[in-house]
């Protein structure tokens, strides 16, 4: 019988071939390969602890997409000119209930930022207990600058392909980057046109008045300040009058920083591609939303209405702003190294992931090891897509519910989502290992319903 530290090595040995396999086989997508090396960095454990799982190849299984869709989309601008996109839809995992998750349109979409996308959803979906798979969609058009007509004729060129796909039992596409209400309506109403059907569970993200759900807009920003509450309390603190920073503006950023000051926090910034804002007085929200929701303007605008209490500048990092608690909730790998050196000399307590992989592998093990609480995006930012299930709910028994029912369901869900992956890290020896612990749990969930449902 080896030793614990000999099977360990072996395990350790063992998970690098399978990430190198993984890497020959789909090569030129780095993003999916760091989702995927993330991942099995901590999975050693459960591999020692059940055999079986290594035996039944569960990892690769996970690692494969279940199916993956790429199509052309061709449109009209406003001009009457050509245009030709790529569409993509990866169905990752189906063993805890239909692919879920969102749809992204920007210019740098492609196989591997969706592949990648895809795979967290698999684990971020699995640790909400509701019962949904893990998929994820898109295309490189980018909605910025377009007129609405020309946002409507994509979405229905590209609804036309991909609804042959979808299925309130199947597939349930939502909203990412570059897809907001009026994409989801648009594409809403593509797919009813096609199939005849009202068939409000196959997109989440709706309008309140046709099928959508309270609280979804607010969902993932609420919900990754939910989780550092969490993540605070255990360490005897809160967010009452901690200093936050906030990255990007979109609607992530925009509800995280309304629910950290709701919670009593002093919200300085928000960024976007051109630089960022810090307005010592704290955020004006209503004017922030002003610019950015209904003016669909830029950060630099919000400086100059604001006035004295508010800069912009240009380029840098909002991770320069010394503070208490930093929210990454821009894209992926803006955090990197350089910033949480510079995180943890201005006194960062916790960082959560707002977005998704907003942080470099490099940043993380330098924040864990200064003693930082941090919360991966898999597990802190799992409150919209917890929503989007609950919206499914609604959908399924023709009501509505009201706010205050939906954002405690969704409080619900996020001190579960916390508790389980501290839990988790504590029974597998990484005690106050946020990474390891929603990683280890999203796993064992998904691969025991694999397990049970035999090899397909």
């Amino acid at each position: 019988m080896p030793s614990t530290t000999t099977t360990e090595r072996t395990t350790t040995a063992w998970l690098a071939a399978l990430e190198q396999r993984i890497e020959r086989r789909d090569p030129g997508e780095p993003e999916f390969h760091q989702a995927v090396r993330e991942v099995l960095e901590t999975l050693a454990p459960v591999f020692d602890a059940r055999p079986e799982l290594r035996e039944a190849r569960v990892m690769e299984r996970i690692a494969e997409p279940e199916r993956q869709i790429l199509f052309r989309v061709v449109w009209q601008d406003d001009q009457g000119r050509t245009q030709v996109n790529r569409g993509f839809r990866v169905e990752f995992n189906s063993a805890l209930g239909p692919y879920k998750g969102g749809l992204r349109f920007h210019p740098s979409v492609n196989l591997g930022i969706v592949k990648f996308l895809g795979f967290e959803q698999i684990f971020k979906n699995a640790l909400t207990g509701l019962g949904i798979g893990g998929g994820k969609g898109g295309s490189d058009f980018d909605p910025r600058g377009r007129s609405d007509a020309e946002v409507m004729r994509f979405c229905q060129a590209f609804m036309t392909e991909l609804h042959r796909h979808l299925g309130e039992n199947t597939d349930v596409p939502a909203g990412d980057i570059g897809v907001g209400g009026r994409e989801i309506g648009y594409l809403f109403g593509q797919y009813r046109r096609i199939t005849n059907r009202w068939e409000a569970g196959v997109l989440t993200g709706k309008g309140i008045g046709w099928g959508g759900s309270q609280t979804r807009t607010e969902a993932t920003g609420y919900g990754n300040v939910l989780f550092t509450s969490e993540m605070l309390k255990v360490r005897g603190e809160d967010l009452e009058g901690q200093r936050v920073t906030v990255s990007g503006s979109g609607n992530v950023a925009i509800y995280t920083a309304e629910k950290a000051q709701a919670l009593g926090a002093h919200v300085l910034t928000v960024s976007d591609s051109g630089g960022y804002v810090i307005d010592e007085k704290g955020l004006d929200l209503e004017l922030l939303k002003q610019i950015k929701e209904v003016e669909r303007g830029r950060v630099s605008d919000y400086a100059e209405r604001r006035g004295g209490s508010a800069r912009y500048i240009t380029g840098g990092s909002v991770w320069d702003v010394p503070s208490d608690v930093a929210l990454p909730s821009a894209t992926q790998n803006e955090l990197t190294e350089a910033d949480a050196l510079n995180l943890v000399r201005g006194g960062v307590k916790a960082v959560s992931e707002g977005a998704n992989m907003p942080t470099t592998p490099e940043a993380v093990r330098v924040l864990q090891a200064a003693g930082v609480a941090f919360g991966p995006g898999k597990a802190a930012n799992a409150g919209g897509v917890a929503t989007s299930a609950l919206e499914m709910s609604q959908n399924a028994a023709r009501t509505s519910w009201p706010f205050e029912r939906v954002e405690e369901e969704l409080a619900g869900v996020m001190r579960r989502i916390h508790d389980t992956a501290y839990e988790t890290a504590e029974r597998y020896g990484r005690s106050g290992d946020y990474v390891a612990g929603a990683n280890l749990a999203g796993f064992e969930r998904v691969a025991d319903a694999m397990l049970a449902q035999g090899l397909i």
